[in-house]
């Protein structure tokens, strides 16, 4: 028999309070409205004070309207079907197709325990010589992209999107403006992807409190197709938005706010969704990328702080480029040692080498004497910019190695790399002239 409960005490935002009991936190609710039924979430219990954010927001909702509890979470139907759809926020189709027919999966399980996760050690190729030379994407691995407004952080996720190597991709947008939705989902289609994408969207448009819903109806997506032996990448944007999405419902709870207003609970709130990241012993995988705007580019802000302790590194997109110095991927050196031989010192030497042309940059701009020295460096910062730091090239990482290799013998002798002598021999370009005079006299030998 269906229990409906009508003791409404409180309406505030989009959080209505209500008198009930046995109820569990999480468990999905609907209330009977004037307007038609409404889906909700508990939020918060307080002995038999239940309080639900209504997804829908509580316009048109009255205190004498019947609530009714469903007796268990939020679920994604999850099956094959879910491949090449757009849904929002609460799980229903975005792109004017039919409700997917499937086994629910609840959302909000527990991250995997680590006794059943592998070391990570399988590198994702992206064509993006900055990620693949220098801060390596790992299989499993979870990294925020760290920008400000007006970067095009959304179009670095969808190139890496296209050009990863994975089985499924999930897309989270959260706040998305709906030009930047359309973006992704041009660009996916274009790019032949599309078949093999799930997308949740939020937009600026629609209610707050799907924001949330969005990073947990992904990753429980994700972790279903993982168990079934496939290499799944997500992608988040933006986790600031998901995080105020976070202080606006804490706000509206009477909660004690934390940093800037933020709620106390928002590393673990965070952390819950980082940590689904995973290599399954036995099974497939979840890598997770997602991009963390920062208010006035301040990185002590606490989104991009909290974020920066649950990761493994950051990328930093800043003037169209991902920067060398800022950005890290910790586990790099996992899969690095294992590409090429000379994969390691190019990415000491080549960094070193433009961190000396940053220097003699600053002291060209202050009038200081330049030396020959100084003009090879400068010269080398201007093709190392333009050729392999520019997101415009997309090449791979073989070719990537090699096209430094042809910076560096534009710039300078063999010697003033500081690379070891064995990889310079074994990779150094041969002068074009000095290929024909071997060739020349190989054939004389003949």
């Amino acid at each position: 028999m269906r229990k409906y409960y009508d003791e409404i005490t409180r309406i505030a935002g989009n959080v209505v309070t209500i008198t009930a009991s046995n109820v569990g936190y999480d468990e999905l609710a609907v209330i009977q409205t004037a307007a038609g039924p409404s889906l909700a979430q508990v939020i918060r219990l307080e002995g038999d004070q239940v309080s639900l954010q209504i997804f829908a927001g509580t316009q048109g909702v009255s205190t004498g309207d019947r609530v009714r509890f469903l007796g268990h979470p939020m679920q994604v139907p999850f099956s094959d079907d879910l491949l090449g759809r757009v849904f929002d926020g609460s799980g229903k189709p975005r792109d004017d197709r039919p409700d997917v027919e499937a086994e629910p999966v609840d959302l909000g399980a527990p991250p995997v325990n680590p006794v059943k996760r592998r070391m990570p050690d399988n590198m994702i190729n992206t064509g993006i010589p900055m990620i693949d030379i220098f801060n390596s994407l790992v299989e499993s691995q979870k990294l925020p992209i760290f920008s400000v407004a007006g970067e095009p952080y959304n179009e670095l996720l969808a190139r890496v999107g296209l050009q990863a190597e994975a089985d499924v991709i999930l897309l989270g947008g959260m706040g998305l403006r709906h030009d930047d939705y359309l973006t992704f989902r041009n660009t996916f289609e274009e790019g032949g992807m599309l078949g093999r994408t799930i997308m949740f969207i939020h937009t600026a448009a629609d209610p707050i409190v799907e924001a949330l819903l969005v990073p947990d109806l992904c990753l429980a997506t994700a972790e279903s197709y993982a168990l079934q032996d496939k290499r799944v990448l997500v992608l988040l944007t933006d986790m600031t938005a998901f995080a105020d999405a976070l202080k606006e419902i804490a706000i509206t709870m009477e909660q004690i706010p934390s940093n800037r207003g933020y709620p106390g609970d928002l590393y673990t709130q965070m952390a819950r969704r980082y940590e689904k990241a995973c290599d399954f012993d036995g099974a497939g995988s979840i890598t997770l990328l997602a991009c963390v705007t920062m208010p006035g580019d301040d990185v002590t802000h606490p989104v991009p702080d909290n974020t920066g302790y649950i990761t493994e590194g950051q990328f930093y997109l800043r003037n169209g480029r991902i920067e060398p110095f800022g950005s890290l991927s910790r586990l790099k050196q996992q899969v690095n040692g294992d590409t090429r031989d000379d994969h390691r010192a190019i990415m000491d030497g080549c960094l070193q080498l433009y961190a000396q042309a940053n220097e003699t940059g600053e002291k060209r701009d202050m009038g200081f004497e330049m030396s020959e020295w100084d003009r090879k460096l400068l010269k080398y910062g201007e093709l190392f910019e333009s050729k392999i730091m520019d997101l415009s090239v997309n090449i791979p990482l073989f070719d990537a190695l090699d096209r430094c290799w042809e910076i560096l013998a534009e710039c300078f002798e063999p010697i003033e790399t500081g690379i070891r002598r064995a990889i310079v021999e074994a990779h150094w370009p041969k002068d074009i002239d000095a290929e024909e005079e071997e060739t020349l006299e190989a054939e004389a030998t003949t």
